[in-house]
């Protein structure tokens, strides 16, 4: 399911587009700040962002969030003029839109960015690991048979670390494939999305090797290196001292 995050310091108006997206199957939410989508956007498979919001400029929202994510954004301005669709673009907007469009065009706008975004590959392969099941075709996930759902950046983040199991994928290596970065930033993305697969999936799902990076499978957290108390080294015990005999010898004066 894709998760769109609407961003409209219109609340009537985000809660309308919310509604529609719910009725064509995504999952949705709304946020009226710029603020607030800077904070939720590494969990959003698209960004419907509107330009005009109260405490942060739209095009610096787009640029920030650009600079540490390829999340699809679509904004939405209040002038369906030139100069603003090229400043959208320019932001690192992947379509614009003037808030008069329907909501039908909104809809097949959001489509058509998602089928760019996330292109089918024919040849994608379905793992298993244990009893976690990720196709790479439909691209659900399965955990013991149940359908767990999760982003498309959580997919894809998952996809990867099960295409090795039995490899430590660096926190690099993962940011680059995923995010095409390896900023600080990203790295605060990266673990975001690991906590929320181990919340979705199970805790050791995902293994954290400490100062290296991460693997798939289900292993004990010590096996990572993760922060499980090592227990006390035993010493050995050492066997009493037999009391020594008292002497009968009288000592001369």
């Amino acid at each position: 399911m894709v998760n769109v995050l609407v961003v409209d310091e219109h609340t009537a108006a985000a809660e309308s587009t919310v509604h529609d997206l719910r009725l064509q199957g995504y999952d949705a939410r709304s946020v009226d700040t710029g603020t607030a989508a800077l904070n939720l956007h590494p969990a959003a498979d698209l960004v419907l962002l509107h330009l005009e919001l109260p405490d942060i400029d739209g095009l610096e929202v787009c640029r920030t969030i650009r600079s540490v994510s390829d999340t699809p954004i679509i904004s939405v301005t209040g002038r369906d003029t030139e100069l603003d669709r090229v400043l959208a673009l320019q932001a690192g907007s992947d379509d614009c839109v003037a808030r008069s469009c329907g909501s039908r065009e909104i809809m097949a706008r959001i489509q058509a960015v998602m089928r760019r975004a996330r292109p089918r590959s024919a040849g994608a392969r379905t793992l298993t690991v244990d009893g976690l099941r990720i196709d790479g075709g439909s691209r659900v996930v399965q955990v013991r048979g149940r359908t767990v759902e999760v982003t498309a950046k959580e997919f894809d983040l998952l996809y990867l670390l099960a295409s090795c199991p039995a490899t430590v994928v660096s926190r690099r290596e993962i940011m680059t494939n995923i995010w095409e970065s390896d900023r600080v930033a990203s790295s605060r993305t990266l673990d975001t999305h690991v906590s929320s697969l181990r919340a979705k999936l199970g805790s050791d799902w995902i293994v954290t090797v400490r100062g290296v990076g991460y693997r798939i499978g289900r292993g004990r957290p010590d096996d990572a290196g993760a922060d499980r108390p090592r227990p006390l080294r035993q010493l050995p015990e050492v066997a009493p001292e037999p009391p020594r005999a008292r002497s009968n010898r009288t000592v001369a004066m």
